[in-house]
């Protein structure tokens, strides 16, 4: 990667999305009724992406964005169990249960801070309900390390988990102690160990950068020390700070996060350093090994984006089951309610627990299609966007093609007859890149909290 003057490069870092969906969460509303989504429900005929939401946690990590709720009683848990299971009654009753599933994935929360037998008792129940499961499908997790334990494993062993991902974040121990999660290499090392001994063959490891007391040199020694772990795939996310919308992230003091020049530095060297130790980058903020199937992914141009990051099993209609759960389909997203008395109100009314969504446009389509796959790819083949959806690219995106020219100066992107191609160095600014081609931008330009800095 070329040189980069870091402090004209932080005139990039402005509000703007992270792209695991198009449009973004925020064009999502109620005007997509629930009539519609048992109506795409019910004549998809894609294969069948599962994501089961597991919402609980037992204290907060400050720095974390997802939709969390705490508590230290076991009934909460139990309970939820008994609703996941009326949810997906509903969804098998609206759904041909046929469909063979090519994908499963828990997150959270923290799934396992739900016991082995609970674990056992969601995906044996989901199974019986959606029985046709491909042989080479994605089974996944997110764990934390600070909750795994040897009887989970044997039970993601036997419903035949292939992939784990490991929350990290950073090894630092000033660092931990802030965002409120104290988690030692060596308890990191077990799990890992432990995922390894059940032979599971794809393990992640996720970091943050942004975090408060992060300088260059402290997450050089996390990557340093990460190496310990030699994971397949790993994730190096750009922290969202978001305190008007996570309470938690309020106890930061603002000033000891690391500025944008700062920030671009560490995320570099990053790239360098991970490419130097044998893996390469794949998409915004993924690293794998060569011989991992997201690299081969890329190879072929079959690299897909969604709301679990990066994915080799595209094209699939996505379900969400649980609180808060999103699901996509070739020309929607639908998402269940955050409120857990509106979620349990819902079933026990016999509907699902569905609140809001949004209907593709043909618009929408379109730049969903060119977005994603500049997102996974770094680039985007013009004529083949043209035949699949019958456009004159220039002329349709005239107006983003003269917004990239800044970055084209700026040697960060390549637009010929027929392909635009970003630098090595323009990944940095991937969704800057990609922002002049979402048509719902204009309407947040003066707005600073809708989305988080892209640097």
């Amino acid at each position: 990667m070329s040189t980069i003057d870091f402090e004209k490069f932080s005139k990039y870092s402005k509000p703007g999305p992270r792209y695991t969906s198009y449009p973004t969460a925020l064009e999502f509303n109620e005007n997509f009724t629930y009539d519609q989504y048992i109506h795409y429900l019910e004549n998809a005929k894609e294969k069948l992406s599962l994501y089961v939401h597991l919402p609980f946690c037992r204290s907060a990590c400050y720095f974390c964005g997802c939709n969390v709720v705490f508590t230290s009683k076991e009934k909460k848990l139990s309970t939820y169990i008994e609703y996941l299971k009326k949810e997906v009654d509903l969804l098998a009753q609206h759904i041909d249960t046929s469909r063979e599933v090519i994908q499963f994935h828990f997150g959270g929360g923290t799934p396992t801070y739900y016991k082995a037998f609970e674990l056992d008792e969601i995906v044996t129940y989901i199974k019986s309900k959606f029985p046709n499961w491909s042989q080479e499908a994605e089974i996944s997790c997110e764990i934390d390390p600070r909750f795994f334990n040897e009887d989970q494993m044997k039970v993601f062993q036997k419903h035949g988990f292939n992939r784990i991902s490991f929350g990290v974040q950073d090894l630092d121990e000033k660092v931990q102690k802030e965002i409120h999660r104290i988690q030692p290499l060596e308890l990191t090392q077990k799990a890992v160990e432990l995922a390894r001994k059940y032979g599971i063959k794809s393990i992640n490891t996720d970091f943050i950068y942004g975090l408060p007391y992060q300088t260059l040199e402290t997450f050089k020694k996390t990557l340093e020390l990460s190496t310990q772990l030699n994971p397949d795939r790993v994730a190096v996310f750009n922290y969202a700070h978001v305190p008007w919308l996570m309470k938690t992230q309020r106890k930061f003091d603002e000033t000891t996060l690391p500025t944008p020049d700062v920030k671009l530095q560490i995320f570099q060297y990053t790239i360098d350093f991970f490419e130097s130790n044998g893996y390469k980058m794949v998409g915004m903020d993924h690293f794998a090994k060569p011989e991992d199937e997201l690299f081969g992914a890329i190879e072929k141009g079959e690299l897909h984006r969604n709301f679990q990051g990066y994915t080799t099993k595209g094209g699939a209609n996505l379900v969400g089951i649980g609180l808060t759960s999103i699901g996509e389909g070739e020309r929607y997203y639908a998402q269940n309610t955050k409120d857990m008395k509106v979620y349990e109100a819902a079933l026990d009314a016999g509907k699902l627990p569905f609140e809001r969504g949004v209907k593709l446009s043909d618009d929408d389509y379109l730049r969903k299609a060119v977005i994603m796959e500049l997102m996974a790819n770094f680039s985007i083949d013009m004529k083949r966007v043209e035949n699949e959806h019958h456009i004159d690219f220039k002329t349709y995106f005239a107006d983003a093609l003269e917004a990239l020219q800044e970055f084209v100066e700026a040697d960060l992107v390549t637009i010929t007859e027929d392909k635009i191609t970003v630098s090595t160095t323009g990944t940095l600014l991937i969704r800057n890149i990609a922002m002049p081609f979402d048509a719902y931008m204009k309407k947040y330009a003066q707005s600073k909290k809708s989305f988080s800095k892209t640097v």
